[in-house]
């Protein structure tokens, strides 16, 4: 590894102002607010990642001439979970060889599938530096593999230059095409998507209580409450157990609550129902979700119908919604193709995962070339109001 490259266990050994230095630069919100200094740092200061959570940090810093020109944040994980890219086959297959896949590396936002620039470092040279230290790590201590995930086409590039693995996966994105309202872009879909869409707004809205959004000083102790609810009332059905600590939601409050818009549902003065999200400088990036009351169509409402009504009112670009979700698409939300890299020493088991990722890679494109045909704008012919 380079001199100039430095592994730090914990993010505050490298410090707010040189991680943001690189990892948001300039004025205004950052173009994602997932790396900066005070959301990855909330996850290390609440105790979501780090000691006994299969998530240690090992934050990668190149310094030349003592000043900070990209990091790349890291961690040694012992399973496979909050990821979204899912390598449980690749796990087994190589155990079953005899191998040990566990601990990996993996270059991430911890539980958060979002995507954007995982290599912070302006510098085309830096951000290879950095990605080659990623696996000169794997090599020098035996490990299986190294991973990033949902990163940018340019990480793409050099990462496969180096000779990772790339991989595709999906999403589903909305994108702002300069819509005035949300009628205006109601009225670019079919006439059945749009009174589908309708009828689940009515539906969701006449609930009997208020729909709120909030940001900034908006937000009170009391919201970050009813959040953590919904929080683990979501998390205990889809994981077993919520992955961010009720500590993170605390910090939020103090560090973040700027970049965060929660939309929440109230029906006799009781929190209900809420949508977490975080705010960038032209996408609003939905996260968490969840209700303690069941109300018609109020997920669709609170989660993707609110957020595009947000969008449209800040000029932002798109909304990421989440992972997977094909019933977004009724909804507008198209789907994007993802992108992740992987460093695979073992040169058997990287020719198995080579075969797997490119015959995937085929699927996932063709996959998402049938679902755009059948997505909710109109076609020639369609244009009943």
């Amino acid at each position: 590894m380079s001199d100039n490259i430095k592994v730090h266990q914990l993010i505050s050994d490298i410090g707010e102002k040189d991680w943001d230095s690189v990892a948001s630069p300039g004025d205004g919100r950052p173009d994602n607010p997932f790396v900066t200094y005070r959301f990855l740092s909330a996850l290390e200061e609440s105790g979501s990642v780090g000691a006994g959570t299969g998530w240690s940090p090992r934050h990668l810093a190149f310094r030349e001439h003592g000043v900070l020109q990209g990091v790349l944040p890291l961690y040694v994980k012992s399973h496979s979970q909050g990821e979204y890219v899912f390598d449980h086959s690749w796990a087994h297959a190589w155990e079953r060889a005899g191998g040990r896949y566990y601990p990996k590396l993996q270059a991430a936002v911890p539980f958060t599938p979002v995507t954007g620039p995982r290599v912070l470092a302006e510098r085309r040279d830096v951000s290879a530096l950095l990605l080659q230290a990623m696996a000169n790590l794997a090599d020098n201590n035996n490990l299986s593999s190294a991973h990033m995930t949902f990163c940018t086409e340019r990480e793409v590039e050099i990462g496969s230059n180096l000779g990772f693995l790339h991989r595709s996966g999906q999403q589903f994105h909305w994108k702002n095409e300069g819509y005035a309202s949300f009628d205006d872009f109601l009225a670019q879909l079919s006439s059945r998507k749009r009174k589908n869409i309708r009828k689940e707004r009515e539906s969701a809205q006449g609930f009997g209580g208020e729909i709120i959004s909030l940001t900034g000083d908006q937000i009170q102790p009391e919201h970050w409450d009813a959040m953590w609810a919904f929080y683990q009332d979501t998390g205990s059905r889809k994981w077993g157990q919520p992955y961010l600590s009720r500590r993170f939601f605390g910090i939020a409050h103090e560090k973040m609550r700027d970049d965060v818009l929660l939309i929440m549902a109230r029906k006799n003065n009781r929190w209900v129902a809420g949508a977490m999200n975080l705010i960038g400088r032209d996408c609003l990036f939905g996260r968490y979700w969840g209700q303690l009351e069941h109300y018609d169509a109020m997920h669709f409402e609170l989660c993707y119908y609110q957020a595009i009504d947000y969008a449209i009112a800040h000029g932002l670009r798109r909304v990421e919604a989440g992972a997977q979700g094909e019933h977004k698409l009724a909804r507008g939300y198209l789907p994007v193709i993802t992108h992740s890299i992987h460093y695979i020493p073992d040169q058997g088991f990287r020719r198995a995962v080579a075969e797997f990722v490119a015959a995937e890679q085929a699927a996932v494109e063709y996959e998402a070339e049938i679902l755009t045909s059948y997505g909710p704008f109109k076609r020639g012919g369609d244009d009943q109001p």
